[in-house]
């Protein structure tokens, strides 16, 4: 008989291979790297201290068919410590005849010592098993925002994952882009052009980690459901997120007023002539416009055709007025029995995506040898 249990050391060859080949898109086995970085993320001391485990679904014949990855994360609300199921890793074996193991291996996770459990990578299938288990999709969390700087390289980059002859033309991109944005005196959403405002008075500047860290944490302050983290603990994370080997070189700054007062930070990674992908985006409360416009400018200057992240609540309303396009990839979906603390994520008013999520891992992102 089929069963649901906690992912041992023993399961991570088998994990692997499902993740290389639902995942990534192969049939090559599994590397080392890839085995030993599960085992580094899924099986450590805060698993075992929480309770809070990763789980399998395993078949009648003992053979592993899904596994949903669960990280714990320390949070507070109104002065309250909580327990949080961070459940982003789920893969299930699409040759398994057993249509819901799935939804088993998700209420066994959803059944356990948490407060609350989330996802912000849940695609369409892993949506509705969310919601057959009375979990909610937090729509202003479940939006990307794209702001295109160099319209024709970016449309070339668009196509080259399925043609790759096509980066063969991108000089005749950066000729048709240099047309384009010539004498325009107003933004526009199909390109960019740097323009006098109001971010001339700060500057971005690169950040050590304990520099992003401290910033990290004071601004995480103006939410009311916020993680709980000493800095070593987003020292190690920030560790895990320097290599994104696929999704370019990795930009760490603050934003700084002339007093030298920060008024926010952000991370993303992104080499000239790609699409940069933000993994977290803060700022002080009324300068978020500020702190949007220097990232912006920032991928312009490197190059960049295009940037790319997850909403905050908070950010939206400074978007109006960026050209920014909004687009659904995947949902951000909350289960919890708290009425209290689901009120506080629906409002807005709770800090998950970016660093309270999936994005600081290798398993976005970056190649395993």
């Amino acid at each position: 008989m089929s069963s649901v249990r906690s992912f041992e050391a023993g399961d991570i060859g088998t994990v692997a291979d499902l993740f290389q080949r639902l995942l990534r898109k192969t049939d090559a086995p599994a590397s080392a790297d890839l085995k030993s970085y599960l085992g580094t993320l899924f099986l450590n001391n805060e698993s075992l201290r929480t309770g809070l485990t990763s789980r399998v679904h395993v078949r009648d014949d003992g053979t592993v068919a899904a596994f949903l990855g669960v990280l714990p994360v320390e949070m507070e609300f109104e002065g309250r410590r909580l327990l949080a199921a961070n459940c982003g890793s789920f893969v299930s074996d699409d040759r398994d005849p057993d249509p819901f193991a799935g939804a088993r291996l998700l209420r066994e996770v959803l059944s356990g010592p948490q407060d609350l459990s989330f996802s912000e990578t849940a695609n369409e299938i892993s949506t509705e098993m969310w919601r057959g288990a009375r979990a909610s999709v937090l729509g202003p969390y479940s939006l990307e925002w794209l702001r295109i700087l160099k319209p024709s390289a970016f449309a070339l980059e668009a196509v080259a994952g399925r043609l790759p002859f096509a980066r063969a033309a991108r000089p005749l991109a950066r000729l048709a882009d240099a047309v384009l944005c010539r004498r325009r005196e107003k933004p526009v959403w199909f390109h960019y052009r740097p323009l006098p405002g109001k971010a001339d008075s700060f500057v971005a500047v690169p950040a050590s980690d304990d520099a992003f860290i401290a910033a990290f944490l004071k601004f995480a302050q103006a939410f009311a459901l916020r993680p709980r983290w000493e800095p070593p603990m987003l020292e190690a994370m920030l560790r895990h997120a320097r290599r994104k080997a696929f999704h370019g070189e990795r930009v760490q700054h603050l934003v700084k007023a002339r007093s030298g007062a920060v008024v926010g930070a952000y991370l993303y990674y992104g080499n000239a002539g790609g699409v940069g992908r933000t993994v977290q985006l803060l700022a002080a409360p009324g300068q978020e416009s500020v702190v949007i416009d220097c990232l912006i400018r920032n991928a312009y200057e490197r190059g960049l055709v295009a940037i790319r992240g997850r909403t905050l609540p908070p950010l939206l309303p400074a978007m109006v007025g960026k050209k920014c396009a909004f687009v659904h990839g995947a949902a951000t979906i909350v289960h919890t029995r708290d009425p209290a603390l689901l009120e506080a994520m629906t409002a807005g008013k709770a800090f998950i995506n970016g660093l309270v999520g999936e994005g600081w891992t290798r398993l976005i992102g970056d190649r395993f040898e």
